[in-house]
Protein backbone atom coordinates (compact mmCIF):
# COMPACT_ATOMS: atom_id res chain seq x y z
CA UNK A 1 0.00 0.00 0.00
CA UNK A 2 1.30 3.40 -1.01
CA UNK A 3 0.45 6.86 0.35
CA UNK A 4 0.74 9.60 -2.26
CA UNK A 5 0.62 13.28 -1.26
CA UNK A 6 0.10 16.19 -3.62
CA UNK A 7 1.86 19.47 -2.84
CA UNK A 8 0.91 23.03 -3.81
CA UNK A 9 -2.64 22.22 -4.96
CA UNK A 10 -4.52 25.19 -3.46
CA UNK A 11 -3.64 28.75 -4.54
CA UNK A 12 -4.10 30.40 -1.14
CA UNK A 13 -2.02 27.77 0.63
CA UNK A 14 0.71 28.30 -1.95
CA UNK A 15 0.73 31.98 -1.01
CA UNK A 16 0.80 30.99 2.66
CA UNK A 17 3.95 28.88 2.31
CA UNK A 18 5.49 30.83 -0.58
CA UNK A 19 5.31 28.04 -3.15
CA UNK A 20 4.12 28.22 -6.72
CA UNK A 21 2.02 25.74 -8.65
CA UNK A 22 3.81 23.73 -11.30
CA UNK A 23 2.51 22.76 -14.73
CA UNK A 24 1.70 19.27 -13.43
CA UNK A 25 0.92 17.92 -9.96
CA UNK A 26 3.90 17.61 -7.63
CA UNK A 27 3.67 14.53 -5.46
CA UNK A 28 5.69 12.62 -2.92
CA UNK A 29 5.19 9.33 -1.09
CA UNK A 30 4.91 8.52 2.60
CA UNK A 31 5.71 4.99 3.83
CA UNK A 32 2.96 2.70 5.07
CA UNK A 33 4.23 3.21 8.63
CA UNK A 34 3.06 6.84 8.38
CA UNK A 35 -0.57 5.69 8.35
CA UNK A 36 -2.56 6.35 11.54
CA UNK A 37 -5.98 4.68 11.59
CA UNK A 38 -8.84 3.85 13.91
CA UNK A 39 -8.75 7.19 15.76
CA UNK A 40 -5.56 6.19 17.57
CA UNK A 41 -3.66 8.89 19.46
CA UNK A 42 -0.91 10.81 17.68
CA UNK A 43 2.36 11.27 19.58
CA UNK A 44 4.44 14.35 18.82
CA UNK A 45 7.90 13.32 17.60
CA UNK A 46 10.86 14.40 19.72
CA UNK A 47 12.94 15.56 16.74
CA UNK A 48 10.77 18.57 15.91
CA UNK A 49 9.64 21.70 17.71
CA UNK A 50 7.10 22.72 15.07
CA UNK A 51 4.71 19.94 14.08
CA UNK A 52 1.84 21.19 11.91
CA UNK A 53 -1.41 19.84 10.50
CA UNK A 54 -2.38 20.00 6.84
CA UNK A 55 -6.00 18.92 6.32
CA UNK A 56 -6.70 17.14 3.04
CA UNK A 57 -9.31 15.26 1.07
CA UNK A 58 -8.11 11.66 0.71
CA UNK A 59 -9.02 9.24 -2.09
CA UNK A 60 -8.80 5.46 -1.75
CA UNK A 61 -7.92 3.63 -4.95
CA UNK A 62 -10.38 0.81 -5.67
CA UNK A 63 -8.63 -1.09 -8.45
CA UNK A 64 -5.25 -1.38 -10.09
CA UNK A 65 -4.44 0.99 -12.92
CA UNK A 66 -1.53 2.25 -15.00
CA UNK A 67 -1.52 5.17 -17.46
CA UNK A 68 -5.14 5.97 -16.65
CA UNK A 69 -6.82 8.51 -18.90
CA UNK A 70 -8.27 11.42 -16.97
CA UNK A 71 -11.77 10.81 -18.36
CA UNK A 72 -11.71 7.29 -16.90
CA UNK A 73 -10.04 8.12 -13.55
CA UNK A 74 -13.39 8.28 -11.71
CA UNK A 75 -13.68 4.52 -12.18
CA UNK A 76 -10.63 3.90 -10.01
CA UNK A 77 -11.91 5.18 -6.66
CA UNK A 78 -15.15 4.80 -4.73
CA UNK A 79 -14.34 6.15 -1.26
CA UNK A 80 -13.06 9.39 0.23
CA UNK A 81 -12.24 10.74 3.67
CA UNK A 82 -10.32 13.48 5.48
CA UNK A 83 -6.69 12.99 6.41
CA UNK A 84 -3.81 15.03 7.78
CA UNK A 85 -0.43 15.39 6.15
CA UNK A 86 1.35 16.06 9.43
CA UNK A 87 4.57 17.95 8.82
CA UNK A 88 7.62 18.67 10.94
CA UNK A 89 7.81 22.21 9.58
CA UNK A 90 11.14 23.14 11.10
CA UNK A 91 12.72 20.02 9.63
CA UNK A 92 11.12 20.75 6.26
CA UNK A 93 12.32 24.36 6.24
CA UNK A 94 15.87 23.26 6.98
CA UNK A 95 15.71 20.71 4.15
CA UNK A 96 14.46 23.38 1.76
CA UNK A 97 17.35 25.67 2.62
CA UNK A 98 19.81 22.90 1.79
CA UNK A 99 17.93 21.65 -1.29
CA UNK A 100 17.34 18.27 0.36
CA UNK A 101 14.31 15.97 0.08
CA UNK A 102 11.34 16.46 2.43
CA UNK A 103 11.12 12.84 3.52
CA UNK A 104 12.17 13.26 7.16
CA UNK A 105 9.64 16.06 7.67
CA UNK A 106 6.75 14.24 6.00
CA UNK A 107 7.34 10.50 6.23
CA UNK A 108 7.82 9.83 9.94
CA UNK A 109 5.66 7.31 11.83
CA UNK A 110 1.95 8.21 12.19
CA UNK A 111 2.30 11.36 10.06
CA UNK A 112 -0.70 10.41 7.91
CA UNK A 113 -3.85 10.07 10.06
CA UNK A 114 -6.92 9.14 8.02
CA UNK A 115 -10.58 9.14 8.97
CA UNK A 116 -13.39 6.72 8.23
CA UNK A 117 -14.04 6.40 4.51
CA UNK A 118 -17.37 7.34 2.94
CA UNK A 119 -18.74 6.29 -0.43
CA UNK A 120 -18.30 9.02 -3.03
CA UNK A 121 -21.95 8.40 -3.95
CA UNK A 122 -22.87 10.36 -0.81
CA UNK A 123 -21.71 13.49 -2.63
CA UNK A 124 -23.16 15.08 -5.76
CA UNK A 125 -19.70 15.46 -7.25
CA UNK A 126 -16.16 14.86 -6.07
CA UNK A 127 -15.30 18.30 -7.44
CA UNK A 128 -17.40 20.16 -4.84
CA UNK A 129 -16.77 18.57 -1.44
CA UNK A 130 -16.47 20.65 1.72
CA UNK A 131 -14.01 19.44 4.35
CA UNK A 132 -12.78 20.97 7.58
CA UNK A 133 -10.74 20.51 10.76
CA UNK A 134 -11.53 21.42 14.34
CA UNK A 135 -9.04 21.51 17.18
CA UNK A 136 -10.45 21.61 20.69
CA UNK A 137 -13.85 22.39 19.20
CA UNK A 138 -12.71 25.38 17.13
CA UNK A 139 -12.65 25.27 13.34
CA UNK A 140 -9.09 25.96 12.23
CA UNK A 141 -9.05 24.92 8.59
CA UNK A 142 -11.61 24.40 5.85
CA UNK A 143 -11.56 23.82 2.13
CA UNK A 144 -13.53 22.69 -0.87
CA UNK A 145 -12.27 20.43 -3.62
CA UNK A 146 -13.52 22.84 -6.29
CA UNK A 147 -10.59 25.10 -5.35
CA UNK A 148 -7.96 22.51 -6.26
CA UNK A 149 -5.56 23.49 -9.00
CA UNK A 150 -5.50 19.86 -10.14
CA UNK A 151 -8.70 17.81 -9.79
CA UNK A 152 -8.81 14.35 -8.25
CA UNK A 153 -9.13 12.78 -11.70
CA UNK A 154 -6.19 14.78 -13.05
CA UNK A 155 -4.07 13.72 -10.08
CA UNK A 156 -4.89 10.04 -10.58
CA UNK A 157 -4.17 10.23 -14.29
CA UNK A 158 -0.84 11.97 -13.76
CA UNK A 159 0.47 9.77 -10.96
CA UNK A 160 -0.48 6.61 -12.85
CA UNK A 161 1.83 7.61 -15.71
CA UNK A 162 4.79 7.00 -13.43
CA UNK A 163 3.60 4.65 -10.67
CA UNK A 164 1.10 1.79 -10.93
CA UNK A 165 -1.85 2.43 -8.63
CA UNK A 166 -3.07 -0.57 -6.65
CA UNK A 167 -6.18 -1.33 -4.64
CA UNK A 168 -5.94 0.34 -1.23
CA UNK A 169 -3.45 3.03 -2.23
CA UNK A 170 -4.28 6.44 -0.77
CA UNK A 171 -3.93 9.85 -2.37
CA UNK A 172 -3.81 12.98 -0.19
CA UNK A 173 -4.93 15.67 -2.62
CA UNK A 174 -3.42 18.80 -1.07
CA UNK A 175 -4.26 21.25 1.69
CA UNK A 176 -5.98 24.64 1.62
CA UNK A 177 -4.76 27.64 3.59
CA UNK A 178 -4.84 27.70 7.37
CA UNK A 179 -2.22 25.14 8.39
CA UNK A 180 -1.09 25.39 11.99
CA UNK A 181 0.67 23.83 14.94
CA UNK A 182 -0.32 20.72 16.87
CA UNK A 183 0.20 20.69 20.63
CA UNK A 184 0.02 18.08 23.36
CA UNK A 185 -3.54 17.78 24.62
CA UNK A 186 -5.20 18.85 21.36
CA UNK A 187 -8.42 17.10 20.37
CA UNK A 188 -8.50 16.85 16.58
CA UNK A 189 -11.68 16.31 14.53
CA UNK A 190 -12.02 16.16 10.74
CA UNK A 191 -15.24 16.55 8.78
CA UNK A 192 -16.58 15.83 5.32
CA UNK A 193 -19.36 18.41 5.00
CA UNK A 194 -21.01 18.08 8.42
CA UNK A 195 -20.11 14.44 9.06
CA UNK A 196 -17.23 13.75 11.46
CA UNK A 197 -14.92 11.11 10.02
CA UNK A 198 -11.65 11.78 11.87
CA UNK A 199 -11.11 12.00 15.61
CA UNK A 200 -7.89 11.67 17.61
CA UNK A 201 -5.90 13.18 20.45
CA UNK A 202 -2.38 14.57 20.45
CA UNK A 203 -0.09 13.19 23.14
Amino acid sequence: MKIFCVAANYPKHNEEIKMRAEENPVFFIKPETALLRNHYDFYLPDFSNQVEYETELVIKIGKMGKCIEEKFACRYYDEITVGLDITARDVQNEARKKGLPWFLSKGFDSSAPVGDFLSKTEFDTINDVDFSLKINGKEVQKGNSQNMIFSCDKIISYISKFVTLKTGDLIFTGTPEGVGRLNIGDKVEGFLKDKKVLDFSVK
